[in-house]
């Protein structure tokens, strides 16, 4: 019987803990590799610790879901040579280089040798001592994850699996794709039809002359056979290789180079000069000062080549850049494209358009001159009297007040309590009057300026009698009702819907009112045929002061309106919707051009006191030159405003226009238009107005200009108005 030796207990603990930091030590130095970069070739009959690697191992395997994907040492220790785990990619770049280098060379042949191969650096890869297989067992019974090393012949190291990695050889085994959101049984998908679907193939017999040569075919032959003989048809002889070419020459005048496509030689290298002799004259040597001071340069700026002399080309050393500039001549070769370009020598100057000096373009508005404070609430409009003494403003207080512009007194206030949405003065100097937006009314107010001439015809303009029975059921067919209000001292009419704006005719004696819902809804049934008859849905009517009477446009709406305005000369109204802006005629009461803005929602336009030109703002902060003599498409799209345009306007008599945005600026701008029309307009950015402040994410909500100076009022939501003059 033999006899076993019996050790100590303490002593095989020390074994094993030796053995453990030791195989651990390996294994923290082995290189992490992708699955695919090699792995999958090997992957059934790898060997994990010198035995098989089991299928039922791999995907019955217990500690698989709770084993840590990174690498550590048994101990709980990281190591400072540990690779970082590469996730799986199908870039070759992402690929994990072999330390061994020696390529497709059988290591068969490194059996009886010291090492197995070399690695990048050239040098020798050691063989490692192998474990018996009784030290082998004791690590696979100590480190519970022992059973994912594989061991990689070669490079002579063991290499642990992931567990991803260990999930992808479990679904390959199990005969499954790699990835689990692969579909190998996707639907298919026919993306043609064709009527012989059932029966692609035919069922008749194969014809005769698919077994007969073709008479055809032969003719054609003898054909070529003469023309070649009677030396009709030449062939290209081959050509010889000149035995020597020019080294140092230019190819693009060869011959040979040049038929088919344009043929663009690769660039020659820069001949060496006197400079690079071994033994060049004193004049080339640099002193020590000027080697100094090429530390103090760039390195692009620094020269490559510094001249030196020595006594004859045997002391001569070899050049230390000679691989680095073979290696980017190469470079040069292989990456840089050659393509024949057409250069014109222009001046970016020129490009350039040629603006006028901002000098030379004055008056316009420069600071800010009068503040006008009062109002509690955010000034959402603003309107000047055709003099320019007074301003009046509606506030988000419910209050209109009307200033003096040269002091900034109030002398006048109406509180309607509710929010004001629009104002506007009469454009006529004999007629004093205010109209004001709020909510559902449109109230016409006797401001109590000028003279007692002036007085007595505003209030007789005002005055409405009492209907009789006919008036009485015309006025009940009218969209509005015209009613007398003492309290405020003047006119009230009252709409179906909310009020947005209100823009009066240059006469003074029509204007118009935008309601944006749809006014139908709120009609009773038996007026809804009747408006059907008129139009389709209006949301703009046009009011007559003199004769107190309320008309709709007869004009089909397309899309939301946003806001109207008369043309300042002739029987032309726009309106504009939410994506364009449509131009009528009211005497022949058709359209007659469209302006297709591109914007994403337009907020407000205005219109050139020549009326053939349109300025469109827009809710993300584009403003659009239209000149409808020109193209139904914008001129000029101004990107200045990063947040919406409130609103924008033009002079009366100054070559001017403004635009006021939620960012808290007003943008003024020099629009020239001449009357030559083969000159287009000029369009100068000239100042960028600030001084209001943010209140609720909102800034200036309205700009209007002085109707005889070039001053600019702006309205905030900080409950200001500016004054900025020039």
């Amino acid at each position: 019987m033999a006899k076993v030796a019996v050790r100590p207990e303490s002593q095989v603990k020390k074994e094993k803990k030796g053995r453990r930091s030791e195989n651990s030590t390996r294994d923290d130095k082995s290189q992490v590799k992708e699955v695919s970069s090699g792995r999958n070739a090997t992957l059934r009959k790898s060997k994990v610790n010198g035995q098989e690697f089991p299928e039922d191992e791999v995907h019955d395997d217990p500690v698989l879901d709770n084993v840590d994907p990174g690498l550590a040492d048994v101990d709980g220790s990281a190591s400072d040579d540990i690779h970082e785990v590469v996730e799986e990619s199908d870039s070759s770049e992402d690929e994990v280089t072999p330390r061994n280098t020696i390529g497709d060379v059988p290591l068969e042949w490194y059996k009886d040798e010291e090492h197995i191969g070399y690695d990048i650096t050239g040098k020798k890869i050691k063989k490692k001592e192998k474990q018996d297989k009784l030290s082998k067992f004791l690590d696979s019974t100590d480190y519970s994850k022992s059973w994912r090393k594989i061991y990689d012949e070669y490079n002579d190291e063991e290499v642990e699996l992931t567990k991803q990695e260990a999930k992808l050889i479990r679904r390959l085994l199990k005969g499954k794709t790699p990835h689990a959101e692969l579909d190998p049984y996707s639907t298919y998908v026919d993306w043609f039809e064709w009527k012989d679907a059932k029966h692609p193939l035919s069922n008749a017999p194969e014809p005769k002359r698919r077994f007969i040569p073709s008479k055809w075919e032969s003719k054609k032959v003898v054909q070529y056979v003469r023309a070649i003989r009677e030396g009709r048809i030449k062939f290209d002889k081959p050509k010889e290789e000149p035995r020597f070419y020019l080294l140092w020459g230019d190819d693009s005048s060869l011959s040979e180079k040049t038929r088919g496509l344009s043929y663009i030689p690769p660039p020659k290298p820069k001949l060496p000069g006197h400079d690079e002799s071994y033994n060049p004259s004193l004049e080339y040597i640099p002193t020590q000062e000027e080697i100094n001071s090429y530390q103090l340069m760039f390195e692009e700026d620094r020269p490559k080549f510094i001249p030196k002399r020595y006594s004859s080309l045997r002391s001569v050393p070899s050049y230390e850049n000679a691989v680095k500039e073979s290696f980017e001549r190469c470079l040069d070769l292989y990456l840089c494209p050659r393509a024949r370009k057409k250069r014109i020598n222009i001046d970016p100057e020129s490009l350039k358009p040629k603006l006028p000096s901002r000098k030379d373009l004055k008056p316009y508005p420069i600071t800010c001159y009068i503040e006008y404070k009062g109002h509690k609430g955010a000034v959402v409009s603003i309107s000047t009297e055709a003099t320019g003494q007074w301003v009046a403003s509606g506030s988000a207080d419910g209050t209109v007040r009307i200033w003096e512009v040269a002091t900034g007194r109030c002398i006048r206030m109406w509180e309607f309590g509710e929010a004001v949405k629009h104002v506007a003065w009469n454009p006529l100097l004999q007629i004093p009057i205010l109209a004001v937006s709020v909510g559902h009314d449109v109230f016409i107010l006797d401001t109590g300026l000028g003279g007692e001439d002036e007085k007595k015809k505003v209030k007789e303009l005002l005055h409405i009698e009492a209907p009789t029975a006919g008036e009485d059921f015309a006025n009940t067919t009218s969209p509005v009702s015209w009613l007398l209000d003492d309290s405020l001292g003047g006119l009230r009419l009252k709409h179906p819907k909310i009020v947005s704006s209100v823009e009066w005719h240059r006469k003074g004696d029509y204007f118009s009112t935008v309601m944006p819902a749809d006014i139908l809804e709120i009609f009773p049934p038996l007026y809804i045929a009747l408006l059907f008859s008129v139009g389709s849905k209006q949301a703009i009517l046009i009011h007559q002061l003199s004769k107190k009477q309320t008309q709709r446009v007869p004009f089909k709406l397309h899309g939301l309106p946003v806001s109207s305005a008369f043309h300042p000369s002739r029987s032309i109204f726009f309106i504009s919707t939410k994506k364009n802006v449509r131009v009528y005629d009211l005497l022949k009461q058709k359209l007659i051009k469209k302006l297709e803005t591109g914007l994403r929602e337009v907020s407000s336009i205005s219109i050139h006191p020549g009326g053939d030109n349109v300025i469109v703002g827009g809710r993300e902060g584009k403003l659009c030159w239209f000149d409808m003599d020109l193209s139904s498409q914008p001129y000029r799209v101004l990107k200045c405003h990063p947040k919406d345009i409130t609103n924008v306007a033009f002079h009366p008599s100054y070559p001017l226009f403004a635009s006021c945005s939620e960012d808290c600026t007003a943008y003024v701008f020099h629009g020239m238009v001449y009357s030559d029309l083969n000159q287009n307009p000029l369009i100068v950015p000239l100042e960028i107005l600030r001084g209001h402040s943010s209140s609720n994410g909102r800034g200036v909500l309205d700009c209007k200009f002085h109707p005889r100076q070039p001053w600019l009022f702006t309205a905030g939501a900080d409950s200001l108005i500016k004054l900025y003059c020039h």
